[in-house]
């Protein structure tokens, strides 16, 4: 069963200010991924426990006569449909996500496009609606819109192009490849560790990290997952992402600008994850 995180720092973007709101819209962007990483692995159990217990599934779509149809599902049997072992992984892929929050209401707009294995089958929206209860936020209905023509199939090209950027920044910190690394920061950018005293502006820390760089490898974190999203005017990005790191699973998010020089990392946050039911334990040990 994949385990649900918790972040101990969870991401503030520059640009929506620091903020507990903010960080609830990173929360419920985390639990709509543990959504589709359960239905990519087949683990009902995981939907299970996001999944609120009165929660409801719709889709709405044109019949072949053009008239609206609304067809109603069941949580009970989508659970049951992912649980079922079957030859073909379900990969819905989501290219953006619209969260709005508003004390323990929550809803998001997910653009989406389903492939079985690599095989292109439709496209749409989810809009979705989220509950907080005492167990975070739980996914109370899912209503998706469904068609086969002018769907998005791949990352588009400025999502290419970050990709690689971002790639390519961590491989440097694999290569010890200082130029690189720093070079693909903006000189204003911020980076925050997973220590509550580590926020650095850029020459701060180049300064922290300068032994690291000096060894073949400063560090090597290797991507399990990543999603980016670029701002409707083409001038700001976000991405987060989920590493696996010499201290275990980290989760991660940043923002990057487009400048005079091209895409630049403006402000990066690495945040240690740490399994819920070992949360109690660790705030024992951070006790002591």
């Amino acid at each position: 069963m994949k385990k649900h995180l918790f972040l101990l720092c969870l991401l503030s973007l520059p640009f929506l200010g620091f903020s507990q709101e903010n960080s609830e819209r990173t929360a419920v962007v985390i639990t709509i991924m543990e959504m589709f990483d359960a239905m990519r692995a087949g683990d009902s159990a995981t939907l299970g426990a996001i999944f609120h217990p009165d929660m409801r599934m719709m889709s709405t779509f044109y019949d072949k006569d053009g008239k609206p149809q609304l067809r109603m599902g069941s949580a009970e049997g989508f659970l049951k449909a992912v649980g079922t072992p079957h030859d073909k992984v379900w990969d819905e892929r989501i290219w953006g996500y619209d969260v709005q929050v508003d004390q323990t209401l929550a809803t998001a707009w997910t653009p989406y496009s389903f492939f079985l294995d690599d095989q292109f089958s439709h496209c749409g929206v989810n809009a979705f609606q989220f509950s907080k209860t005492e167990k975070g936020w739980q996914i109370l209905q899912i209503m998706d819109t469904r068609q086969r023509e002018g769907c998005q199939t791949e990352a588009n090209d400025t999502q290419k192009e970050l990709e690689t950027l971002i790639a390519g920044w961590h491989k440097a910190a694999t290569d010890a490849d200082e130029d690189t690394y720093f070079g693909s920061m903006t000189e204003n950018s911020v980076f925050i560790g997973t220590d509550a005293s580590e926020r650095w502006s850029l020459k701060e820390f180049k300064g922290y990290a300068e032994a690291a760089f000096q060894k073949d490898t400063a560090w090597d974190f290797t991507t399990k997952s990543r999603t980016i999203t670029v701002s409707e005017d083409g001038r700001q990005a976000w991405w987060d992402e989920q590493l696996d790191t010499w201290m275990g699973v980290c989760m991660a998010s940043g923002v990057l600008s487009k400048t005079e020089q091209g895409w630049k990392i403006a402000h990066y946050q690495l945040s240690l994850a740490v399994p819920n039911e070992k949360i109690k334990d660790f705030q024992e040990m951070l006790k002591k």
